[in-house]
């Protein structure tokens, strides 16, 4: 079984993983500077007590107490005296024993780069204290580059999630186109094969005594269909020539091949075209537009099928260098379910449907022809329009 992954989850899980781990990491800086403020607290405390005490031993004890709780506060710390040498050290990154020469030269080598950042405190003659940044603020420093790290990550991963669903689709689209490419010549195919078996059988008990020139002419419609056919699916994929079309002729053309079709494709079924004269020409090609028209009329005959109804196509100048032509049936209406799906491709309402006759009606209309196809509100009805933009001149 192929594994799928569902990217939403995917990456809503990886954006709560990282908003989690962030706070976490930003609630442990939080912590520590509270801790800071303790460690300050203490420090007072113990000066104080040195400060007012008439005792001369206990200031002792409060420097000494004090520099106890600075060297646990993590803050790297060097003393350097006279000549540069190292007197004292606390919390250094690494292990140096400043007893011997090796360990003297490496915390050198680390003064210089703590004094780059800033100077020393302190004089020739008490030796000077060299001192780096604590746990927390080189932990905050990393804050941005983690937001940083994770803004780049979201982005890496929404667009690879962008290009894998294009891959998906395109291999659906094209899985579809097929299946419809194989629909379409099957049809027409299998007329020529019953045709060719008939020709076989003697003239005089053919049925409905059909002579050689009948049997001629249905293979040519045939021929004719398959030829079409063949000529749409080449144009798909190129950058075919648009020329001023007449939509009246365009769709009296389609309602002519429909109408013979209608007893076979949508029984009880009325067909009624309203385009009138002097509509503006459109700038389109004849072959894809009327494939897109009647692939939004099949529609409509699929929801009409077994109960009867009507078809409505209708065209109306609207203004803005535009026509508008709808097509309305008097079907159950489109579910609910699908309706912002339904030119995508694979999604239909129909058992055994392959769901690509109104993604290839998008296509050509919006890719092909600059238009624009929507499913129009309406839940007892189903109204496609289509508009296009007239041809110059017009």
């Amino acid at each position: 079984m192929r594994f799928r992954i569902k990217w939403p989850i995917a990456v809503a899980t990886l954006f709560v993983f990282l908003l989690g781990w962030y706070v976490v990491y930003t609630q442990q800086i939080v912590r520590a500077l509270q801790s800071d403020a303790e460690t300050l607290t203490e420090i007072y405390s113990e000066v104080q007590e040195g400060i007012i005490s008439p005792d001369p031993g206990r200031a002792d004890d409060a420097l000494f107490q004090l520099q106890t709780v600075i060297r646990e506060s993590g803050v790297p710390l060097i003393w350097s005296g006279p000549g540069d040498t190292i007197l004292d050290v606390a919390n250094l990154p690494f292990e140096a024993d400043i007893r011997t020469a090796a360990g003297q030269e490496r915390v050198r080598e680390y003064i210089q780069r703590l004094d780059a950042r800033r100077p020393p405190v302190g004089d020739a003659t008490t030796g000077h204290v060299h001192f780096g940044d604590s746990p927390e603020v080189r932990r905050l420093r990393w804050i941005p580059w983690l937001q940083v790290g994770g803004l780049l990550l979201t982005v890496f991963i929404g667009f690879t999630m962008v290009q894998y669903q294009r891959r998906v689709e395109s291999e659906r689209a094209w899985t579809s186109m097929a299946r419809e490419l194989a629909h379409q010549l099957g049809t027409p195919l299998s007329s020529l094969q019953g045709w060719l078996e008939l020709l076989k059988i003697p003239e005089d008990e053919r049925p409905g005594e059909l002579g050689e020139v009948e049997v001629a002419g249905a293979i040519e419609e045939d021929l004719v269909r398959l030829e079409r056919i063949s000529h749409r699916f080449e144009l798909i994929g190129r950058e075919p020539e648009l020329e001023p079309l007449s939509l009246r002729q365009v769709v009296h053309d389609l309602e002519r091949y429909l109408q013979a079709r209608l007893p076979r494709l949508g029984r009880g079924v009325q067909l009624v075209v309203d385009i009138p004269e002097g509509l503006p020409r459109v700038l389109g090609n004849e072959v894809l537009l009327i494939w897109a028209l009647e692939n939004v009329v099949k529609n409509a005959l699929d929801a009409l099928a077994g109960r009867g109804g009507k078809i409505t196509i209708y065209a109306r100048a609207v203004g803005g260098g535009l026509v508008s032509l709808r097509i309305r049936d008097t079907g159950p209406g489109v579910d609910p379910e699908i309706r912002e799906r339904i030119f995508e491709p694979g999604v239909t309402s129909k058992s055994g449907g392959w769901g690509v006759g109104l993604a290839l009606s998008r296509r050509i209309v919006e890719g092909v022809h600059g238009g624009r196809i929507e499913l129009l509100g309406g839940m007892e009805d189903t109204t496609f329009q289509i508009r296009l933009p007239v041809a110059e001149g017009d």
